[in-house]
């Protein structure tokens, strides 16, 4: 149980014994103490001056007289300063915390609740490779299932590939008028990036037609419909639709050309599913669903035919799920999948994660599911996270104005590389350590920065900033862990171990204390991360941990300590700062290097 549960259910106990009121430990708001204080942990107290017909001074000092008559071993000292008990935390409760989690490799981890959660992330689509915007994606619903791994919870990773549609007829289009027959192989072109391009030509060329049309008096709105290259890719579709062969063919190849490309991309950025689905398998599903809705009255059937539902008395609007010529809509298919798999996995949530433009259509799905009644419903969530943008603005994937994934990704390992040199301390290394090191850091500082932002924020990215080794950044993190490791190595692990002599408890120096605390607090940020979906609690976590070390290292030695006490003490607030930096950086799915 962390200090601060802690607190909160003493004072429950408290407040039943000294009053006869129950109250539950989540009624019970407990902060850190403001620095100009005296104390550690501050209980607010104006929440139960009403219940208890008692000023906030009279039940500070009740409380805190119960602290420190029923428990010594966890309050030295109280004081009351206008309607706040601050509690002192005894030195002794610090050095017990970090005796009994200084060989814990479980510290921060729960386990098994029994409970199941379905993550469902990335999303591609099979016309263009992984972008800027992707990487967000990627790394948020990463994290996430590995936070709610950290807090007991089974989580099965998805993926639904939108592989069908006009997206993908455009770039096969494109393919037969202009390739003459090249492929990735003949071209030496990743696969994604290959079809990528045809995307970009389609547009091209359809921006030429659609002039030329307008030149010869046609309007704008008629010649955005009738160019040739736009009417001949509707024409494809349908044949995909109708299952032609040699469609059928030419997609299969230049999907699997984009499939190949995005595995080499989820390999280099450690993005990986338990489960991937494709649209093309789900863009069925749902129809049969409609129709028993249609049988409950859930849906409404106009004139020519087309199925909608009602959703104005929600606050919303009328919204349509099945087209008049019988076909899915989007919606449709998003019911279908999300059936099928909670008959898969049977998951008590299913959450979602994608951009926020997306946010209206996430509630009206989750509104359908209710009132179907269908057992996915109310486990949907949707993780809406803000787009990112470059200093030079927005991003436009068919004017091929993306930031590609891949670039990206070689353009911060490149600035990785030439910051670490510019610090000329890696001369030892071998060409396949720095190779790994630039790969570590390139890749740590990318995933950092995107994640070190609340989801919800929209946010720019800047590639030079993100590597500054003094920074809010991951490389300043990975180097702190670094630095730490240098110093352990110097001494045997058996030492580190120790147990720590009873007087050590009587002599905490203020930074040693500061960082005890800041340990002490990594289960709970992880609890809160997981609670609120949000990577960022962690990220922001290790950074002032990293902060709060480099402060105690440079105003405390280890090796050159007052005592063995003290060495022991720093040694393994050394110990445990290093696990702690170690396993919050892999929740982000980020390593860090023993040497840098």
């Amino acid at each position: 149980m962390s200090v601060v549960a802690l607190i909160k259910d003493t004072t429950a106990k408290a407040i039943k014994q000294l009053y006869g009121l129950e109250l539950l430990p989540s009624e019970i708001l407990v902060n850190e103490t403001k620095p100009e204080f005296d104390g550690d942990y501050t209980i607010v107290l104006f929440s139960f001056v009403k219940q208890l017909k008692k000023s906030p001074d009279s039940i500070g000092t009740e409380l805190g007289n119960y602290f420190s008559t029923n428990y010594p071993n966890l309050c030295s000292s109280f004081s009351i300063i206008k309607g706040f008990l601050n509690l002192s935390i005894t030195h002794n409760y610090w050095i017990n915390f970090l005796q009994q989690n200084i060989a814990n490799t479980a510290f921060g981890t729960k386990p098994k609740n029994g409970e199941k959660v379905m993550v469902e992330y990335s999303s591609p689509n099979t016309n263009k490779p992984l972008h800027l915007g992707h990487l967000r994606n990627n790394f948020l619903g990463w994290s996430i299932a590995e936070i709610l791994k950290a807090n007991g919870y089974d989580v099965i990773k998805t993926c639904i590939v939108n592989d069908r549609g006009i997206h993908i007829c455009k770039s096969m289009i494109a393919w037969q008028m202009f390739a003459n027959g090249a492929t990735p192989q003949s071209t030496n072109t990743k696969g994604d990036h290959f079809v990528g391009d045809y995307y970009v030509r389609f547009n091209n060329e359809y921006k030429k037609q659609v002039e030329a049309l307008i030149a010869t008096g046609v309007s704008k709105e008629e010649a955005e419909k009738q160019a040739p290259i736009l009417k001949a890719t509707q024409q494809m579709l349908l044949d995909w639709e109708a299952g032609k062969p040699d469609v059928i063919n030419l997609w299969n190849n230049m999907n699997n050309w984009v499939y190949e490309g995005f595995n080499a991309t989820y390999t280099t950025i450690g993005s990986d599913f338990d489960k991937i689905y494709y649209e093309s398998n789900t863009y069925l599903l749902g129809k049969s669903i409609v129709e028993k809705g249609l049988e409950k009255n859930v849906f409404f059937k106009k004139e020519d035919g087309s199925v909608w539902i009602d959703l104005t008395p929600d606050g919303l609007d009328e919204k349509v799920v099945m087209r008049k010529d019988g076909t899915s809509v989007y919606i449709t298919q998003d019911i279908g999948l999300a059936e099928q798999k909670q008959n898969e996995f049977n998951a008590n949530q299913s959450i979602y994660v994608v951009g926020d433009e997306q946010n209206y259509h996430f509630k009206v799905l989750k509104l359908i599911c209710q009132k179907l009644q269908l057992p996915s419903a109310d486990g949907i969530y949707h993780l809406s996270y803000g787009m990112v943008e470059l200093p030079t603005g927005k991003m436009k994937s068919r004017e091929g104005t993306v930031v590609d994934a891949d670039d990206l990704v070689d353009e911060m390992i490149a600035i990785s590389q030439h910051k670490t040199e510019e610090l000329g301390k890696v001369k030892d290394f071998t060409e396949e350590e720095l190779k790994s090191l630039y790969n570590t850091i390139g890749l740590g500082a990318l995933k950092f920065f995107l994640l070190r932002v609340d989801p919800k924020k929209k946010m720019v990215f800047n590639p030079e900033e993100s590597i500054d080794f003094h920074g809010f950044t991951g490389p300043f993190i990975q180097y702190t862990h670094a630095r730490i490791k240098s110093i352990l190595r110097k001494f045997n692990n058996d030492l580190i171990t120790a147990s720590l002599s009873a007087s050590i408890q009587h002599s905490l120096l203020l930074l040693e204390k500061k960082l005890i605390i800041q340990l002490e607090q990594f289960p709970l940020i992880i609890e809160e991360a997981a609670e609120f979906h949000d990577p960022s609690k962690i990220a922001i976590y290790i950074f002032e941990l990293a902060k709060i070390f480099n402060s105690f290292y440079s105003e405390h030695s280890i090796t050159n300590a007052e005592n063995e006490e003290k060495k022991l003490l720093r040694l393994q607030l050394a110990q445990l700062t290093a696990h702690v930096l170690h396993k919050g950086m892999a929740l982000l799915g980020i390593q860090v290097p023993d040497r840098m």
